[in-house]
């Protein structure tokens, strides 16, 4: 149960930190400046983390097995940061800006889990889909 559950409380953590830190990055400081240090921060944390877990793995061996997600996932990350910092910057509410996002995101997931992976969209996803568009309509009255 344990294996089952440490992986998205790890994410609920993360997340969490994460829209606190891209909420109070440096107003007048570039986006593109901030996510180099993070980029370097994370760059350097996965390296010992992967020599830590590997325990005396061999990482260029491992960089032999590259395909194109870990190239397009570094692109997809920059978007997702840039994203964030912008939209707070906006003025997005960090109660808000995640929910929006999450509830978009969950819609097209449902479309792309079934056209691309052949998941099935049950009674039960499109309620979740009605759900989602009421709670955006909730979310955005004034």
């Amino acid at each position: 149960m344990f294996m089952y559950i440490w992986p998205i409380a790890l994410v609920v953590l993360s997340n969490t930190f994460y829209h606190i830190c891209a909420k109070s990055s440096p107003k007048g400081m570039d986006p593109f400046a901030v996510l180099t240090i993070t980029y370097l921060v994370g760059a350097a944390v996965s390296f010992l983390m992967y020599l830590f877990v590997s325990r005396g793995g061999n990482i260029i061996k491992e960089y032999g097995k590259l395909n194109w997600a870990p190239f397009v996932l570094g692109l997809v990350v920059v978007g997702l940061e840039t994203g964030y910092i912008y939209a707070y910057k906006a003025g997005w509410q960090v109660s808000t800006a995640q929910i929006v996002q999450s509830a978009f995101l969950a819609i097209v997931l449902i479309v792309i889990g079934y056209f691309c992976f052949r998941e099935q969209i049950t009674w039960n996803k499109i309620v979740g889909i009605v759900i989602c568009l009421a709670g955006l309509a909730v979310i955005n009255i004034k």
